[in-house]
């Protein structure tokens, strides 16, 4: 039978393209993740702690003075429909704000670290900002 509609996808008839947009997100892929490594040595973390799924989040919140419990909501929050991403939204940019804070960076810094990360954390690994270290210790978060 005749299928006049044409059900093929342009990746599929362009092999080149889909090879193209391959080697684009892993060249941004592993940009980011030496963002990230420059970011978590700066802090005086470990700067492997940016390949390893989890722990990143808990060292990242760590570096915005945030406690742990926020560092695994920002991993495990979208394993809850709806209500766990939008917590992790709103957790994500608690985290980046105090990361901005910490790297004396304004809050619209902070807000760009949650919502364009891509663009805003390899300005703060690459450029001149330093990091004066988180204000408040788990401890003391535990009380918010």
């Amino acid at each position: 039978m005749y299928n006049r509609y044409n059900t093929r996808g342009i990746l599929e008839t362009n092999p080149a393209l889909a090879w193209t947009i391959i080697i684009l997100a892993l060249a941004v892929a592993i940009f980011m993740i030496v963002s990230m490594w420059k970011v978590f040595e700066k802090a005086g973390k470990p700067g492997w702690a940016a390949i390893v799924p989890i722990y990143s989040s808990i060292v990242l919140a760590e570096i915005g003075g945030k406690p742990i419990w926020m560092g695994l909501i920002l991993s495990l929050g979208g394993l809850i429909p709806v209500v766990g991403i939008i917590v992790s939204v709103v957790f994500s940019i608690i985290v980046s704000l105090g990361v901005a804070e910490n790297f004396n960076k304004s809050q619209g810094f902070g807000v760009g670290l949650a919502l364009l990360g891509f663009v805003f954390y390899p300005m703060l690994a690459f450029g001149d900002a330093t990091y004066k270290g988180a204000t408040k210790t788990n401890d003391d978060l535990l009380d918010m």
